[in-house]
């Protein structure tokens, strides 16, 4: 489990038109709570949370304003998914059980490839109960006793100790389909929308609607 250390300031100014200048100056408006504890505005610098989501941390030690340990609850992008509007933060212990969602990552080389198949991933995520102090950065699936015709479900992922799964034991995680097959679900597949239809009206972003307590 990656910890990331997020320096955090007390923030005093609440409200849209605060919350903006405050990403202006490179830093992302965060909420600290639970554990029966009052809430906490915090700000933190846009490179340390930056820096959390690429090194695919879940838990995060907090400095400065408040010195604690905390879960990444949730995150808030905008519209286009590529700058942090929020966070929220949750104070956790080591031995707490918390409820996190982890992205899937093949290892090794399925022999279905070369029988002919095509190994496709069903499932990007996965959803499991762990203790935080275990969380790991993603879920892990060895794919080397993957032939043609076979598929790795839920139930058969390697979870860290003292973990549950969430996700349906039967999703299917990986399969490997004989190339044939690949091909007649392409054909059989509706065509394309057409694209002279009138585009969608995209209303205001998060960002605009929303204005933080």
């Amino acid at each position: 489990m990656t910890t990331e250390v997020l320096h955090c300031e007390a923030r005093q100014e609440l409200g849209t038109r605060a919350t903006r200048r405050l990403r202006r100056k490179g830093m992302v408006p965060a909420n600290l709570y639970g554990h029966g504890q009052a809430n906490v505005n915090l700000a933190v610098p846009v490179d340390d949370v930056e820096a959390a989501i690429r090194h695919g941390a879940h838990m995060v030690q907090l400095q400065g304003a408040v010195n604690d340990t905390a879960f990444i609850r949730e995150v808030q992008w905008n519209t286009f998914g590529n700058e942090v509007l929020h966070l929220d933060l949750t104070r956790v212990s080591a031995k707490e059980k918390v409820e996190v969602d982890l992205s899937i990552e093949l290892r090794g080389e399925a022999p279905g490839a070369k029988e002919g198949g095509e190994v496709s991933v069903m499932t990007h995520e996965v959803t499991i109960i762990c203790p935080a102090e275990a969380i790991p950065e993603k879920i892990e699936v060895n794919v080397n006793d993957l032939h043609v015709g076979t598929v790795i479900h839920a139930s058969d992922l390697e979870l860290p100790e003292g973990a549950e799964l969430v996700t349906p034991p039967d999703t299917p995680i990986v399969g490997c389909q004989a190339r044939a097959e690949v091909a007649e679900e392409a054909e059989e597949a509706p065509a394309a929308a057409d694209l002279s239809a009138e585009p969608e009206v995209i209303g205001r972003s998060k960002e605009e609607e929303s204005e933080e307590e």
